[in-house]
């Protein structure tokens, strides 16, 4: 078919696409009344649009294969690059997010276990070391916290409070929520950004955070606090405890690149490992908004009895744990 012919046969439908992404482009106000074709409504043209841009693909094949002229070509590549934007792009970006969330993240973090089980070992065994060592020696509390500190604590796990976990100076679940994220991911963020100083940061700040949060749950179970303690903790303990564990892998393999950079520059070497580490504490922000919406709304609630929350907090547990394992098995991380 010569070009002018095709020109003719199918310029009706790429003005109307053409029309259709100038509406497309105004706000839902501006286009509530609008009309295609002096007849068609916007929301009725628009479920025909999706048909007529792979209609026009393939008119965007055909002018290729035929050799018309560059004109022809780039006014249908502009069509069809400004089609899939409107038409494709919100789905492309919830299906990356899934993507992400079901796949990457759990497959990215099983690439580097050996590095997970590093940071797990230096998080969890100063926590349970000192958990024993305060529970035989009360005063070593103080080595590690303030008295003003402690007193603050109490007061948070008290039995008697209509709140748990709240301190003095908050009030309500809502400001809670936004402080829990706020402290949660700079504690995470401090584990991750000072791996950068050839890993020495993160290594201290996993085995600091390992020894003050077990500290604190030593504290409170030798004051016999450790049903309001650990009712308190359980529902988001698992997000929140990993998610710190997975910001020392992040923190960690900044370190390695400068430490061990192969046969890259130093320079490139973060680079790439700065590129998979954005992505392990991006996972971790989404553990941490998790827990600290748990946080705020489940577990400081006293009126939910202890073994509700206990069973919780196991399911919890279980259910990261198998997410981690399994999801995204089977897939290869693209």
């Amino acid at each position: 078919m010569k070009q002018d012919d095709f020109i003719k046969k199918y310029q009706e439908q790429w003005q109307e696409f053409s029309n259709w992404l100038e509406l497309k482009s105004l706000s839902a106000r501006q286009r509530k009344k609008s009309t295609l074709n002096g007849v068609e409504t916007f929301d009725a043209v628009t479920k025909l649009m999706p048909h007529r841009y792979r209609q026009i693909c393939h008119h965007l094949s055909l002018s290729q294969s035929r050799n018309y002229s560059p004109k022809l070509v780039a006014q249908l590549n502009q069509l069809v690059l400004q089609g899939h934007q409107y038409l494709y792009k919100s789905n492309y970006r919830s299906s990356q997010f899934l993507r992400f969330l079901f796949i990457d993240f759990p497959v990215l973090l099983r690439q580097e276990s050996k590095l997970f089980w590093i940071s797990s070992f230096l998080f969890y065994v100063p926590l349970i070391a000192i958990v024993f060592l305060i529970n035989n020696n009360p005063e070593l509390i103080y080595s590690i916290l303030s008295p003003e500190q402690v007193g603050n604590i109490e007061y948070m796990y008290n039995p008697n409070a209509e709140h748990i976990g709240r301190g003095r100076e908050v009030d309500g679940d809502f400001e809670m929520f936004g402080f829990y994220i706020f402290n949660n991911i700079s504690i995470s963020f401090q584990v991750f950004a000072t791996g950068i100083l050839f890993c020495i940061g993160s290594l201290f700040f996993l085995i600091f955070n390992g020894l003050y949060i077990g500290a604190v749950a030593g504290h409170l179970i030798y004051i016999d606090y450790n049903v309001t303690f650990v009712s308190f903790v359980a529902g988001h303990s698992a997000l929140e405890l990993t998610a710190i564990v997975i910001s020392g892998v992040a923190g960690m393999r900044l370190g390695i690149a400068l430490i061990k950079p192969g046969r890259y520059t130093r320079v490139v070497a973060l680079k790439n490992a700065g590129t998979l580490s954005l992505k392990l504490m991006y996972g971790v922000f989404l553990m941490l908004l998790a827990a600290a919406f748990v946080e705020a709304f489940w577990s400081s609630k006293s009126m939910i009895e202890p073994q509700i929350k206990y069973s919780v907090g196991v399911v919890m547990w279980l259910l990261l744990i198998a997410y981690f394992f399994f999801m995204g098995r089977g897939y290869q991380d693209s």
